[in-house]
């Protein structure tokens, strides 16, 4: 594992790009300085022989030549004792009819207007470079420390700029690994810095949210099972003790509480599966109407003596690729939060519309309402209406919970409308195939 801290790599990294700088300058201005003058001059003469071969008959010849010779450093001569050479050659010579200084050399054979052939050398003067050198290495050695100080104290300042936000969120990072979800992260400077506290933030909110429902949950399932298992415990005791005087009511109570429970069961069990994708959708192209239909009419079979009316109306079929199964429990789960909570009305209606690519279903009671508080948290499991928790009438009180996960494993939306006094309309909406 490397323990290296990042301000340190930083400024490691800084350092080494200033010295890495500093040997090529180094380079470029004392070791290689005199072959780069030369090679430029040698460029340089090049240029000077084209003018010269474009203006060869020109007049004005020699006051060209005159003005090439001033400004660029050049001396031109009539080659003595002129043999053509086979090729044009550049280097640096010293001969008895050549001035004596360093100069690259050039001889070119030019045919002038009247046909006669000339040969002219090209002497480009070197300037001694040796003072120029001596010169530049100790304006060097002065600007090295310069930015070797400068260099330091810049990878430094930035090294601890990168790093202390970083090392800040490091520290909230592992206090929130310790479970303290009321951590902030306080970001600053890079904008990278500041989205990625920003997220933490968020991710923090959120843990504290989870946790605060897996409490609620292990609370309010705890409440709910023990009320049901002291009164099957005290039924079969008092049965156990008093084997004659059973009675239909005793073993009634017994199988419907023992069927609460079953049902609360397989509830949280859909609800970790859902959450933790186990349980796959089976997609198969189904009559969503048709289904509706049949989950409507066995509600009102259930209900019939109770004084319930559920009315469905519908502009026209629709079809699903979805999960026939999960969007039944879907529906139902909304038709039984409806039952609940549709008061002395004891009137639902259904409703199934078709627009464009998509068909939304809605259930609507007519009880007493959400309040404006409470709607947020209406798909929450076991969230509580109220302080004290109370366990639902009829149902497990998840239901809401699952549908909302089933929508959303679907790609589909949920939501709800309310008004105090006058009900609450739930729907979800999916995309027809």
């Amino acid at each position: 594992m490397n323990k290296l801290r990042l301000k340190w790599k930083i400024f490691a990294f800084l350092l080494g790009f200033c010295a890495l700088l500093l040997v090529i300058l180094w380079l470029f201005q004392t070791v290689f300085l005199h072959d780069m003058y030369k090679y430029i001059r040698t460029q340089e003469l090049r240029r000077v022989i084209a003018t010269v071969e474009r203006e060869i008959n020109s007049p004005d010849f020699f006051m060209i030549l005159h003005d090439i010779q001033i400004e660029n450093d050049v001396i031109v001569t009539l080659t003595q004792d002129f043999i053509t050479p086979p090729r044009p050659m550049i280097e640096i010579r010293t001969r008895r009819s050549a001035p004596a200084f360093d100069a690259v050399t050039e001889t070119r054979e030019f045919t002038l207007a009247n046909g006669q052939r000339i040969s002219l050398t090209f002497y480009a003067i070197i300037s001694p470079v040796n003072a120029a050198v001596s010169t530049l290495q100790t304006q060097l050695y002065i600007i090295t420390g310069v930015m070797v100080v400068l260099s330091v104290l810049l990878a430094i300042v930035i090294a601890k700029r990168i790093s202390k936000p970083i090392e800040d969120i490091s520290r909230s990072a592992q206090t929130l690994a310790k479970g303290n979800y009321n951590t902030r992260f306080s970001g600053e400077g890079f904008y990278e810095i500041v989205e990625l506290s920003e997220t933490l933030n968020t991710t923090a909110t959120e843990l504290g949210k989870v946790e605060g429902l897996r409490r609620d949950l292990m609370a309010n399932v705890s409440h709910d099972l023990r009320t049901p298992l002291a009164l099957i415990y005290s039924y079969a005791e008092m049965m156990n003790d008093f084997p004659d005087e059973i009675t239909p009511e005793q073993t009634k109570l017994i199988m419907d509480e023992t069927r609460w429970l079953t049902a609360l069961v397989n509830d949280v069990l859909d609800i970790s599966k859902l959450e933790s994708d186990v349980d796959a959708l089976n997609h198969t192209r189904f009559n969503l109407t048709q289904n509706i239909l049949g989950t409507t009419g066995r509600m009102m079979a259930m209900l019939k003596n109770d004084g319930y009316e559920i009315d469905f109306a519908y502009d026209s079929e629709a079809y699903l690729y979805a999960d026939e199964t999960k969007i039944s429990r879907v529906f139902y789960n909304l038709l039984i939060n409806a039952v609940n909570f549709c008061g002395d009305s004891r009137r639902i209606t259904v409703g199934q519309y078709v627009s464009g690519e998509n068909v939304r279903i809605s259930v609507t009671d007519y009880g007493t309402g959400i309040a404006a508080e409470d709607l947020p948290f209406i798909w929450d499991r076991y969230y509580k209406n109220g302080k004290n928790h109370k366990r639902a009438a009829s149902g497990t009180g998840l239901g809401l919970s699952i549908a909302k996960k089933i929508i959303e494993k679907h790609g589909g939306s949920c939501g709800v409308t309310t008004e105090i006094g006058k009900g609450s309309t739930f729907w979800f909406e999916l995309r027809i195939s």
